[in-house]
């Protein structure tokens, strides 16, 4: 499952770091597990001060900038002890299901929120802390997950486990499987574990299993060997050196890049220097030059660039550190730092070589950026994401159809440059968007991309695809992938950087709720085809696809088993031109059936109720997204629903004259139009008695047409020509007889004529005389039952007659 000999390589120079630097930082993990295991007691009379012990040696694990899983749940155990309790006795219960478990630590921690949450705006109980609690607490049988290091070790044994962003219990899977197998290996490589061994203490935990070892190795691989391993050379690399564990999460965040120039090699060309050096720095928001080769090589691009030469420019400025830093104790680090400052004083870049400098103070680099672009040119992985933040008071993307335009002033009304000013400098024509309403609902409902880069005056967006399923806000922020979004961290603003990271688990998510169309190639499909299967003559036909067309509405009725449903699916092909089923939506309407479920309403989920759309409103946002294209929405039995309730404010927008035209909803306020390439077809049956008469104001609003028994049509005919058997022959001309007696009966009338569809579907092989002997019993004799039930006498005359045709 995965590439041994590469885990191999990884192994031998692990083996060789180990003791020199590798364990004594790292031998906190074991510690971490004995200190859990000499402390945990669920029955603890105090749990909150239990849990407090238990994870005293965990800090590394459970605590990092910006993430306070371990400082949350204690709160919460003092806040609700038998609650937390409670939590972490499912979550070590072995007899249930380990996903599920993990699914509800995380939904009971949402509880926990919004009761004990005093205003925190996350709870930090996530997969990678819920099974670290499960590592400390069963440490023979799991391992801790995190999404990045999964998805790095696996590429870097080149395994074939596979990791998607937002796929939680597939990603656990993956991980678990992966990790087994390392684990297999490491138990065969005695030097290996004869060299752990020798360092195990009191202190640790002895992992018998060699699961935390594998933990271990895991981490290595993904934090030392895939970024700064020999197998990967560069001129350029990233040195955490000696970092503190507070601030190491602020570099693996990659918003921080730390540039350590190395001498480049011989005949490497000024050019292919700033490339590597400008792929580098292009990697976080921030970049910090840590000696003096990359300081060197700074100069020399400032002079090939627009940036003025920092030693003749007045944009240099000396400071001490004491300076800088009243608050701290920096006789460690006197001496003189160097700044760089462009004439705007908005951004700059700092120069240095003490880690602590760059934490006490990030600098921007965009600046700078800019200027390498001008030099070195952009590239596809340098492409521009953006979250765009659209208020439906003053602009809705639900307004604009695809392809329309957007624009954005750079100043506003007050002359004042718009907050975030400089990422509406940064985007470039081309550049993909994600389109976000803040009001009423918070959810992402278009794509889009900067269409014009700013002129110095405006920025234009240009919608690219409406979205039927939209994301929810708090379905987002709930994702510890997106905790350090620009948008969450300050939401004030309108347009906000994504990391390619972020924008790609963001895009995974909204594929996984709107998939695109998948590329097949279509068969295409005539008025040929249609008659051969449709069994209606051509010139009825052309009089119902120039309905269709004419009107947008039409409702197709006739006896049961005329092929009404059958026809409706065949004449969207057609007016399509081929057989494309994603361009189709069929439903069937029934006494419950209700406007939240074609359009929208709010549906019950857990304890709470969300605001869901309905299969109308995704098939017109489907619609919307291929203008140029029909698509068919098809309602079976649409006489059987309470038509005014369903459809709403809908009556109106389905005109014909209507349509694109937008109207405000009933639920969220928002607009919403149906599109002009979408057709509705319904269905019903004229011999259903029981239902009332569709009301006017729909009757409106469709055409009627109706559907006839199609026995005496050339597709028909055909199809019985091929079937070469006299019975079904003189069966079908007595079903005609038939007809022709329903239609004379005063009572009934055409709309009560047996259609042609009992009897289609054969071959010559199946044409079966009991095959045909079933359908009269347990199809027609019933439904003649039913229409002269006051009239035994003719009914048993047409049974004698039927059944007769097999004797």
């Amino acid at each position: 499952m995965f590439n041994q000999s590469r885990l191999q390589t990884v192994l031998a120079q692990y083996k060789k770091d180990f003791l020199e630097k590798h364990w004594e930082e790292e031998k906190y993990k074991w510690e971490a597990v004995k200190t859990f295991q000499d402390n945990w007691d669920t029955q603890a009379k105090n749990f909150s001060d239990m849990l407090g012990r238990s994870l005293a040696k965990a800090g590394n694990l459970l605590t990092s900038m910006n993430n306070f899983p371990a400082g949350m749940i204690i709160g919460f155990a003092k806040a609700a002890p038998e609650e937390v309790r409670s939590m972490y006795m499912d979550l070590f219960d072995e007899s249930k299901d380990v996903y599920e478990r993990i699914g509800n630590f995380k939904k009971q921690a949402d509880g926990l929120l919004e009761k004990y949450g005093n205003g925190a705006k996350q709870h930090y109980q996530y997969e990678n802390a819920i099974t670290t609690y499960l590592w400390l607490r069963y440490p023979d049988k799991y391992y801790i997950y995190k999404y990045s290091e999964g998805k790095t070790v696996s590429d870097e044994l080149e395994s074939s486990y596979s990791f998607k962003k937002g796929a939680y219990k597939e990603n656990l899977r993956s991980f678990f499987g992966l990790y087994n197998g390392m684990c297999a290996e490491l138990k065969q490589d005695m030097e290996l574990v004869n060299l752990f061994k020798s360092q195990i203490t009191e202190s640790c935990y002895p992992d018998p299993e060699l699961k935390t070892l594998t933990v271990d190795i895991g981490f290595y691989i993904s934090q030392n060997y895939a970024k700064c391993g020999d197998h990967t050379p560069s001129i350029w690399k990233i040195s955490h050196g000696a970092i503190s564990e507070q601030n190491r999460s602020l570099f693996e965040s990659r918003k921080v890049v730390v540039v350590h120039g190395q001498t480049a090699p011989k005949g490497t060309s000024g050019e292919s220097q700033g490339q590597q050096f400008t792929d580098e720095i292009r990697k976080g928001d921030y970049f910090y030059l840590c000696n003096g080769n990359s300081i060197n090589l700074l100069g020399r691009f400032t002079s090939d660039t627009a940036v003025p030469n920092p030693e003749q420019s007045n944009g240099w400025v000396e400071r001490s550190y004491e300076k800088i830093a009243d608050s701290r104790d920096t006789s460690a680090y006197k001496g003189v730092q160097k700044w760089w400052t462009p004439n705007d004083n908005s951004t700059c870049i700092r120069v240095g070589t003490k880690e602590e400098i760059l934490f006490e103070k990030l600098i921007l680099k965009p600046y700078f950026d800019m200027s390498l672009n001008d030099l070195y040119g952009n590239n596809n992985e340098d492409q521009g994401y953006w979250w765009l933040n659209a208020n439906p008071k003053i602009w809705s993307f639900s307004d604009l159809q695809i392809g329309g335009v957007q624009n954005y002033t750079l100043y506003n009304e007050n002359g004042h440059k718009r907050r975030i000013f400089q990422n509406f400098m940064d985007a470039r024509t081309g550049d993909f968007v994600i389109g976000y309403e803040s009001n009423p609902v918070k959810q992402i409902v278009a794509l889009a991309k900067v269409s014009a880069s700013n002129d110095g005056q405006k920025i234009y967006f240009e919608k690219t695809e409406s979205l039927a399923n939209p994301i929810d806000y708090q379905e987002l922020k709930a994702c510890p992938e997106l905790q350090k979004m620009e948008f969450f961290q300050n939401p004030n603003g309108s347009f906000f950087k994504l990391t390619k990271e972020e924008y790609d688990f963001i895009m995974d998510i909204i594929r996984d709720e709107n998939p695109l169309p998948p590329e097949v190639q279509n068969s295409p499909y005539t008025k040929k085809n249609f008659l051969s299967e449709v069994y209606m003559n051509e010139e009825k036909y052309d009089r119902l696809a120039g309905v269709l067309c004419n009107k947008m509405n039409v409702i197709l009725q006739g006896a049961p088993g005329v092929g009404k449903t059958f026809a409706a699916k065949r004449l969207a092909y057609l007016l399509m031109g081929e057989k494309d089923d994603s361009r189709i939506e069929f439903v069937q309407f029934h006494q419950n059936y209700t406007y939240e479920d074609f359009l929208m309403g709010y549906k019950p989920v857990g304890d709470s109720f969300e605001l869901k759309h309905g299969v109308f409103y995704r098939f017109c946002k489907k619609a919307e997204n291929q203008p140029d294209k029909k698509y068919f929405f098809i309602i079976d039995e649409i006489n059987r629903g309470n038509l005014s309730k369903i459809f709403g404010e809908l009556l109106m927008l389905i005109e014909k004259d209507y349509r694109g035209k937008k109207a405000t909803l009933a639920y969220n306020g928002m607009p919403f139009s149906v599109p002009e390439n979408l057709y509705i077809i319904g269905m019903m049956n004229t011999a259903d008695r029981s239902l009332a008469m569709i009301d006017y104001a729909l009757r409106r609003r469709f055409s009627f047409f109706e559907i006839d028994p199609g026995f005496g049509s050339e597709g028909f005919r055909a199809y019985q020509k091929s079937l070469e058997n006299e019975t079904f022959d003189e069966l079908i001309s007595k079903i005609v007889e038939l007809n022709e007696e329903i239609i004379r009966d005063k009572s009934l009338g055409k709309g009560f004529c047996i259609g042609h569809s009992y009897f289609c579907g054969r071959t010559k092989e199946n044409c079966t005389k009991e095959w045909m002997q079933s359908v009269v019993d347990y199809d027609i004799l019933p439904m003649l039952s039913e229409y002269w039930f006051d009239d035994d006498s003719k009914v048993q005359r047409w049974e004698n007659i039927l059944h007769g045709v097999f004797q």
